[in-house]
């Protein structure tokens, strides 16, 4: 398993539409987990129909009813697949709360794939130079999308936003007023290996700008399957969710210190 870890804007969905495609070519059976595949089936199930976005932003029960959800998935994959040409390839945002489950210890059948030597989290780090060159790209594809899914990516004002948060995290002084915080890849890292303390990780930096401009990354040449909730199993964690935060203040609080693993 291998699951590549970051902000928006951080050239993680170029890294998995590539690794699917190399281990394809190799071989090996590929499945995916992502973010804006899986989360869906959550709004869309009978208890999901509850949260719905506001403003694109997804409710905190769809959040932690999802990342609850990957967990058990996660196992069950597995068992289906225990021969090894069989690749799992997850994107794991983690901020706000989005699959950051996957990085917690609990005492579930997952926590032991987790910290195998099989799982790799990989933290993807753009230089400053190439941050800069994704954010331009995401302005011009906001306008003109290749692909459907590309009109749900974070807009530029998002990106810097996200980042300002992050930023205050670890430098609260430097995310302060309505100035601009310019990107700091040091500082990004120390976040991202914080929630990872307790994971395989290591910390991919990216300082080339890979040619993108007439291909998207939701576009696969090769097959690879997605990992995606059954109806049921979104109705049951939904509800799960609920049962355990009576209080939604209390949720709330819980996944805006989401780095807190």
């Amino acid at each position: 398993m291998v699951f590549v870890a970051g902000l928006p804007g951080t050239g993680k969905s170029l890294l998995v539409h590539q690794l699917v495609h190399i281990a394809a070519r190799a071989g090996r059976q590929v499945h995916l987990l992502q973010w804006d595949v899986a989360r869906p089936g959550f709004e869309a199930s009978h208890a999901g129909r509850r949260y719905p976005q506001v403003n694109g932003v997804t409710h905190a029960v769809i959040r932690r009813a999802t990342g609850l959800w990957a967990r058990g998935a996660l196992a069950d994959w597995d068992e289906r697949h225990p021969a090894p040409e069989h690749l799992l390839v997850g994107e794991t945002p983690f901020v706000g709360n989005r699959f950051v489950e996957l990085a917690r210890r609990l005492d579930d059948r997952a926590e032991a794939l987790l910290t195998a030597a099989s799982c790799r989290f990989v933290i993807a780090v753009p230089s400053r130079e190439v941050r800069s060159f994704i954010e331009a790209e995401r302005e011009r594809r906001s306008a003109s999308p290749r692909h459907p899914r590309e009109r749900e990516d974070a807009s530029p004002r998002v990106l810097r936003d996200l980042w300002r948060d992050l930023a205050s995290i670890e430098a609260p002084g430097r995310a302060a007023g309505d100035a601009p915080v310019p990107y700091d890849p040091i500082l990004y890292t120390r976040v991202y290996e914080r929630v990872l303390r307790h994971r395989p990780r290591e910390v991919l930096a990216q300082d080339v700008i890979l040619p993108t401009g007439t291909m998207s990354v939701y576009d696969f040449d090769v097959q690879a399957r997605d990992l995606v909730p059954t109806e049921p199993e979104a109705e049951a964690f939904v509800r799960e969710v609920e049962r355990g935060y009576l209080d939604l203040t209390t949720l709330e609080a819980e996944i805006a210190r989401w780095w807190e693993t």
